[in-house]
């Protein structure tokens, strides 16, 4: 039987390729996953294709090369620039990325795509906007925010397996990715996976208040001002079972960047318990 007719792999679709690639694990990249089946259909392209391509990636990510992960040794020119290109603009590429894999399922501006490794791909509504932009420019500001945030929140959840990394909560709606060194203060980190923690909602408004952090261990920390307000039986529940408890790992072993720990206990933690 002749060979079909292999099919170039456009910017745009490596793009998409890499967008699944930050979103799902290294074990996931089977031509069975749902999400790969989903997306390789979309694209006019095998399964197979695209897992091969989500692996050739794998042999390009320094994270994967220091657990001994190989990957394919297939990469491209044209998928080691890709990568590069990604790797140092992620804030411009990253939105982009989401933005075409939306586009590929829907035209529809107020779903996001949304990545369930047992179900495949399926539209979602974000929360209603308290003040929807006026006027096109903002409108397209805005849309970009959010594609950023969306492929934010689905690469840190889906590498923490979609529970909360402190009490293993598994509940989507009660999950937030959250920033390690705050969005307002530091743009270069806003889309950065290692500076993101998939925490409960409880969970996410302490760390972000200062009131726990993680030690150079990953081990989680409870400030005074939070133990002031014990006892209280509910709160106890939440925080105490988990001091000193190091968190979940995720399912890509690339842990939060240290640095970026660190700042959090020394500018957030430490500067609110002084």
């Amino acid at each position: 039987m002749p060979r079909s007719p292999s099919v170039r792999w456009s910017r745009e679709h490596l793009l998409i390729a890499l967008n699944l690639y930050c979103k799902l694990p290294f074990g996931s990249f089977d031509k069975r996953n749902a999400v790969i089946k989903d997306v390789a259909v979309k694209l006019g392209r095998s399964p197979s294709s695209l897992s091969m391509k989500l692996c050739n990636f794998a042999s390009l990510d320094p994270v994967q090369q220091a657990r001994g992960i190989r990957g394919l040794q297939g990469a491209s020119a044209q998928d080691r620039l890709i990568w590069s290109e990604f790797q140092t603009g992620s804030n411009e590429l990253a939105p982009e990325s989401e933005t075409l894999l939306h586009d590929l399922f829907t035209n529809d501006e107020r779903a996001e795509v949304d990545l369930s490794r047992g179900i495949g791909v399926r539209l979602v509504r974000p929360v209603r906007q308290a003040f929807p932009p006026s006027g096109p420019t903002e409108s397209r500001s805005t849309v970009k925010v959010r594609r950023g945030q969306q492929f934010f929140r689905q690469s840190v959840l889906n590498v923490y397996g979609s529970r909360c990394c402190i009490t293993g909560i598994n509940v989507p709606r009660f999950l937030v990715a959250s920033h390690i060194k705050p969005w307002s203060k530091f743009p270069a980190e806003r889309l950065n996976p290692r500076n993101g923690l998939c925490l409960s909602s409880i969970h996410d408004a302490a760390f972000d208040d200062g009131l726990i952090t993680l030690d150079f261990d990953c081990r989680v920390v409870l400030s005074r001002d939070l133990r002031s307000y014990f006892p209280q039986k509910a709160l106890e529940d939440n925080f105490i079972p988990y001091d000193g408890r190091k968190i979940f790992s995720s399912e890509k072993l690339a842990e939060p960047d240290p640095a970026f720990l660190e700042y959090h206990r020394e500018s957030i933690f430490e500067k609110r318990n002084r």
